[in-house]
């Protein structure tokens, strides 16, 4: 079970994840990234050692889902998951919205958050970007942020979603579906307890059957609900700058073959060397 922190450690929590992101999308190397980044970090928290423990597991393992897995008590499972995913050479979620979505939730810690506020951000973070609600579940139930009642919920969600609306998860565990529930039956009894407000109740209610992307958007606008980050459609600018570069050295090979020409001097060995078989033995 994961401790909740102080909030100092979320406040660096939400730079690290940032910091680390900027530079990575800059193209410089994760370890060479994090060799440094540790000693930017207050050092009155524990994520430099964190941090530290994080870069040598990336040597070894060559992931940094590693480090993080290997430090429960300080990373939650569901942070785990989140890079862990972004690892997965099958998947499509890129490390760019990992890093962000972390550092959003880390963000959102750091201030005044709710259990409603943080089961919903993971859920559509879920939703959004395919993390897998029994996996995603299991990992907040081992994050001590939640407690009591909220891991018998987690159990009903793993069950129920999927073949039952998202809205109606939340609306029948609100205050405002038990008051329903007692206007028409004033002898009905509560065998579950309330774990979302009645507003989150009304507003689960008014987005029965439709899209559960409207229900996430109308919690963030109405109830100040932390937002989860979209990835980058594939025709974004930022998404291109990998092929840009890509033909901006295809371009100065040409350049090169046209000086060469010029001057008489035209090299082709690398366009025709077969670095994948052995040179033949001389002689």
């Amino acid at each position: 079970m994961t401790p909740v922190l102080d909030r100092e450690e979320y406040i660096e929590q939400a730079y690290f994840f940032r910091v680390l992101r900027d530079r990575l999308l800059e193209n410089l190397p994760t370890q060479q990234v994090l060799t440094s980044l540790h000693q930017e970090i207050l050092s009155t928290t524990t994520l430099p050692l964190a941090v530290q423990f994080v870069g040598t597991e990336l040597k070894h393992s060559g992931l940094l889902s590693s480090g993080f897995a290997k430090l429960p008590h300080y990373f939650t499972p569901f942070q785990t998951l989140v890079i862990r995913k972004t690892e997965d050479e099958l998947g499509r979620f890129s490390v760019d919205t990992g890093l962000l979505l972390l550092q959003r939730e880390a963000e959102y810690r750091s201030g005044t958050p709710t259990q409603p506020g943080l089961f919903v951000f993971a859920l559509e973070a879920m939703s959004r970007n395919r993390l897998g609600y029994d996996e995603g579940l299991v990992c907040l139930q081992h994050d001590g942020f939640f407690a009591g009642p909220w891991h018998a919920y987690f159990d009903f969600v793993k069950k129920q979603v999927g073949s039952v609306d998202l809205c109606n998860l939340i609306y029948v565990r609100s205050e405002l579906y038990l008051a329903d529930r007692r206007r028409r039956d004033p002898e009905f009894m509560v065998t579950a307890p309330a774990l979302f407000g009645e507003k989150e109740g009304k507003i689960a209610r008014a987005n029965l059957g439709r899209d559960p992307l409207y229900l996430f958007a109308a919690l963030q606008r109405q109830l100040g609900y932390p937002m989860v980050p979209r990835q980058r459609p594939k025709d974004d600018p930022l998404s291109q700058v990998g092929l840009l570069q890509a033909k901006v050295r295809e371009l100065e090979q040409r350049v090169k073959l046209v000086e060469g020409e010029l001057r008489g001097k035209v090299d082709l060995s690398p366009f025709l060397a077969r670095p994948d078989l052995p040179a033949d033995d001389e002689g």
